[in-house]
């Protein structure tokens, strides 16, 4: 009973750990098009500086001395913008870059939350037929098999003990 039971449980997380490699390619095409986007906003405004005779950094500083707060406002939300043009662009580099664990682990170590979010709203649970998801599949059901495994043994110790500690504390009284 317990084995079926460690089987099953382990079969439900890799066949839900088996979705990560085609959530993490949605992710990727979200974030090229969250780049692309972005490059457009801050390309703007570096022409809009340039023709205004500043720098990005320059044009930054003069709107955060600006009187008005809206200005203001306005080069803070610049600088998170390119704060995070730069965060998206170094994650779409990392997940480029090796295989499929490099591509999860790129996504999982640094993913920006509001594209995941949209990614996951959008994503719809398949069967994991690429090599990738059924390799992380497979692996994933090994990997919960023993983890699950260990947790019940130990479990059912605990059980055991307990119960040797009640009965053993009834005889003493």
């Amino acid at each position: 009973m317990r084995m079926s039971f460690v089987a099953a449980i382990s079969v439900v997380l890799s066949l839900v750990f088996g979705q990560l490699p085609e959530f993490a390619q949605q992710y990727a095409q979200r974030l090229g098009g969250a780049i692309d986007e972005l490059n457009r906003l801050v390309g703007r405004f570096d022409q809009d500086a340039r023709r205004s005779g500043y720098d990005r950094e320059g044009a930054l500083a003069l709107m955060q001395r600006n009187q008005e707060q809206l200005v203001r406002d306005q080069a803070t939300r610049m600088s998170e913008t390119i704060d995070r043009l730069t965060r998206l662009r170094g994650q779409q580099t990392a997940m480029k870059q090796g295989g499929l664990f490099t591509r999860v682990g790129a996504f999982a170590t640094g993913y920006d939350q509001e594209l995941a979010a949209r990614t996951w709203s959008d994503f719809n649970f398949g069967l994991p037929l690429s090599s990738d998801a059924i390799l992380f599949t497979a692996l994933s059901f090994l990997m919960s098999l023993l983890l699950v495994g260990i947790a019940t043994i130990g479990l059912g110790r605990l059980v055991r003990v307990r119960r040797l500690e009640r009965v053993a504390y009834k005889t003493k009284t």
